[in-house]
C-alpha cells in the first residue's frame, strides 16, 4: 500500500489520512499516443489513435506523439492542456505542475461517523451543494456478491438496508469549503454492485445496481438489478430503501434525467447479447421531486429501448458500426415487454432487428440539452462492427438523434505507455469540454477533451496494485466537479480512494482561491445550445457544424424515422419543468 502524499508544508501523516495533500512534481513517465482530433457540433470533440483518423479533414488540434512527458523538440506545448504529468513521489496521482490533490476517503484507513472503515470499491459519484458552502459527495461502492467476500463492505446501518446479504451501497462524504473531509456516513446499504448512477435536478442521487441476481443466487435474499434514490441532504428520507422497479431490472450502469421533459435515460452494461440504451417516459400527470420515484407503481410509465437508423433509413444493429466521428443516427424507441425480467432478461426480449445494441454502455451525463453516453470498447468477438477502444455519443432528445462525438481506435498494445482506452465515467465541465475516467488496460488516466478539439491527460493513477515486475493500475471512477467548478473529484477504485483535485492560484498576490480546473483550455462559459427547430420528425444537427455558425460543411439527407413516432404513443411532452 503506497504512502499518501505529503503536503506543501510537511508530511501528511500516516498512509491514507483524510486531508493529506500532495503537490505534483518530478519527471514524466508516459502519455497518450498521437491522435487526430476533429471538431463538430456542440462539444463535438472527436479523436482516434494514429492510423484511424490521422489526417482527417477539419482537424483542429493534434495530440503529441510518443516519448517522455517532457515533450519532443519543437512540439507545440499549447496543444497539451496543462503540460506534462509529473509523477507523485508518494505514488498516488500524477498531475501537471502546480496542481495538488487531497485524499478525502481511503478504504480501510479513514472511518465513518459510526466508527467503521470506509468501504471498498469506489465508483460513481456526484457532488451536491451543502449547507454553509460545504459539498456533499455521494459515493457508490461497487461490491458484488455476499458480504463475506469483502473485508470492507458497506456497513449495515440501521434502517438503511435493502438486502442484509449484499455488500454494496453508498456513502455520503461532507467536505468543507476548504476541501477538508468533515464526515462520512452510510446513505444506502445492502445493494449489489453499485456502479455508476446519476444526479437528479432536484438534488438527489440515483444509484444503479450493475447486477441482476435473483433472491437465492449468490446468497442474496432479495432480487437485485434496480435503481435506488439516495438523498444526501435528508438522512431520514433514505430510511427503508425501496427499488424503483418502474425503471426496470437489468445490469444498470448510469442514469440521467431530462429536466425539460421528465424522461430518464439509462445504460446497460452487459453482453451476450450486448446491452441497450433505455428511455423511461413518466406516466401522465407525474411530477418528479424528492421521494416521488419511490411512490411509483412497479409498472408506472413506459420503459423503452433504442433503435437507430442511418441517413438512408437503414437499421443499425450495433453502435460499433460507426467509425467516423460526426456520424449521426436517428433514434426510435421500442417498448420493453417485461421490464422486471421475470422469465427472460430484458436485453434478450428483442429479436435482432428490433433494437440497437452496444458493448459496454457505461457512463452518462446530462448537459447541453441532451445526454452524453459512453461505450467503453468493442472487439471482433463481441460486436459486429469495427473494434474500438471507446466512443462518446450525444443524444439530442428534441431531434431524436445520436451523434458520435469521440472515438478511440483500438490499440494493438494497450499495455504500452501512452495507449489510453476504455472510457467509463464522464462529466461535462462547467467551462466547456468533457472529462473522462479511464477504465482500460495499462496506465489509467483522467482524460480531458475540450471545446476546441484537443484531447489530453489531466491526471494519471500511480497506485500500483500489482508488482514491480508486473504493475497494475485500477480504474478511475466518479469524476465530477464541485458546484462552484473549482474542484474536480475523482475516485481510484482499488484500493478505494476518493480525491479532490485543484489547480494553482491565479497569480502571486491574488486571493487564495483556486482557479477553475478547466480555465486554461476553455476560459469562457460554455455556449447555450443552438436554437432548436419545432417538434417534428427526427432530424440531426448538420454534420460538421458548431452552434449554427457558417464556414463549416453541412451534410444533406438527415436520418429520418421510417414511421413518425411520439413519446409513449401520445403527444410529445412540452419543454417544461418536470420536477418540484
Amino acid at each position: 500500500m503506497p504512502k499518501d502524499p505529503t503536503g506543501p508544508t510537511g508530511p501528511a501523516g500516516p498512509p491514507g489520512d483524510a486531508g493529506a495533500t500532495g503537490p505534483a512534481g518530478g519527471a514524466g513517465r508516459g502519455r497518450p499516443s498521437r491522435r487526430s482530433v476533429v471538431a463538430g457540433a456542440g462539444i463535438a470533440v472527436t479523436g482516434a489513435a494514429a492510423g484511424i483518423l490521422a489526417g482527417t479533414s477539419g482537424a483542429s488540434g493534434v495530440q503529441g506523439g510518443g516519448g517522455r512527458d517532457r515533450g519532443e523538440p519543437g512540439e507545440d506545448r499549447r496543444a497539451r492542456g496543462y503540460g506534462p504529468l509529473l509523477p507523485d513521489p508518494d505514488g498516488v496521482l500524477a498531475l501537471p505542475a502546480g496542481f495538488s490533490y487531497r485524499v478525502l476517503t481511503h478504504c480501510g484507513v479513514t472511518r465513518l461517523e459510526s466508527g467503521e472503515h470506509t468501504p471498498a470499491k469506489h465508483d460513481g459519484t456526484a457532488a451536491f451543494d451543502g449547507p454553509r458552502g460545504r459539498t456533499l459527495l455521494v459515493n457508490n461502492h461497487e461490491l458484488k456478491g455476499p458480504r463475506s467476500d469483502w473485508e470492507f463492505p458497506v456497513p449495515l446501518a440501521e434502517g438503511l438496508v435493502y438486502d442484509p446479504a449484499a455488500a454494496g451501497g453508498c456513502t455520503v462524504v461532507e467536505v468543507s469549503r476548504d476541501g477538508e473531509k468533515l464526515a462520512e456516513w452510510v446513505g444506502l446499504a445492502g445493494t449489489s454492485t453499485n456502479c455508476a448512477g446519476g444526479a437528479t435536478p432536484w438534488g438527489t442521487w440515483l444509484t444503479c445496481e450493475e447486477n441482476s441476481d435473483r433472491a437465492g443466487e449468490r446468497g442474496m435474499t432479495r432480487d437485485h438489478g434496480y435503481v435506488f434514490e439516495v438523498d444526501p441532504h435528508d438522512r431520514r428520507a433514505n430510511r427503508d430503501p425501496q427499488p424503483i422497479k418502474a425503471l426496470g431490472r437489468f445490469d444498470h450502469e448510469a442514469v440521467v434525467v431530462d429536466p425539460a421533459r421528465g424522461h430518464m435515460y439509462l445504460t446497460e452494461d452487459d453482453s451476450d447479447p450486448n446491452g441497450l440504451l433505455f428511455r423511461w417516459v413518466p406516466p401522465k400527470g407525474f411530477r418528479h421531486g424528492r421521494g416521488r420515484l419511490r411512490t411509483l407503481a412497479d409498472d408506472a410509465g413506459t420503459l423503452q429501448a433504442f433503435r437507430c437508423f442511418d441517413s438512408g433509413g437503414r437499421f443499425v444493429d450495433d453502435l460499433s458500426r460507426a467509425v467516423r466521428p460526426g456520424t449521426v443516427y436517428g433514434v426510435d424507441w421500442v417498448d420493453v415487454p417485461d421490464r422486471d425480467a421475470r422469465e427472460v432478461p430484458v436485453r434478450r426480449q428483442f429479436t435482432g432487428s428490433e433494437v440497437t445494441r452496444a458493448r459496454k454502455l457505461e457512463g452518462m451525463w446530462w448537459a447541453d440539452g441532451g445526454a452524453y453516453v459512453v461505450a467503453s470498447y468493442a472487439r471482433d468477438d463481441d460486436s459486429p462492427g469495427q473494434p474500438h477502444d471507446g466512443q462518446v455519443w450525444f443524444y439530442d432528445p428534441r431531434r431524436r438523434t445520436l451523434t458520435l462525438k469521440l472515438r478511440f481506435g483500438a490499440h494493438r498494445d494497450p499495455l504500452a505507455p501512452g495507449s489510453p482506452d476504455g472510457p467509463d465515467n464522464i462529466t461535462v465541465s462547467p467551462y466547456g469540454g468533457v472529462i473522462i475516467a479511464e477504465d482500460g488496460e495499462g496506465f489509467q488516466h483522467l482524460m480531458a477533451a475540450d471545446d476546441r478539439g484537443r484531447v489530453f491527460p489531466v491526471a494519471r493513477n500511480e497506485v500500483n496494485i500489482g508488482t514491480e515486475e508486473e504493475p497494475e493500475y485500477s480504474e478511475f471512477a466518479g469524476v465530477c466537479f464541485s458546484g462552484d467548478g473549482r474542484t474536480l473529484f475523482a475516485g481510484i477504485q482499488d484500493p478505494g480512494i476518493l480525491l479532490a483535485i485543484t489547480g494553482p492560484s491565479v497569480c502571486a498576490g491574488a486571493p487564495s482561491h483556486r482557479v477553475p480546473l478547466t480555465r486554461p483550455w476553455s476560459p469562457r462559459p460554455a455556449r447555450p445550445p443552438a436554437t432548436q427547430p419545432a417538434a417534428g420528425p427526427a432530424r440531426p444537427a448538420p454534420h460538421g457544424t458548431r452552434d449554427g455558425r457558417r464556414g463549416r460543411a453541412r451534410r444533406r439527407g438527415a436520418p429520418r424515422s421510417p414511421v413518425r413516432e411520439s413519446d409513449a404513443g401520445g403527444p410529445d411532452f412540452p419543454a417544461r419543468k418536470w420536477w418540484t
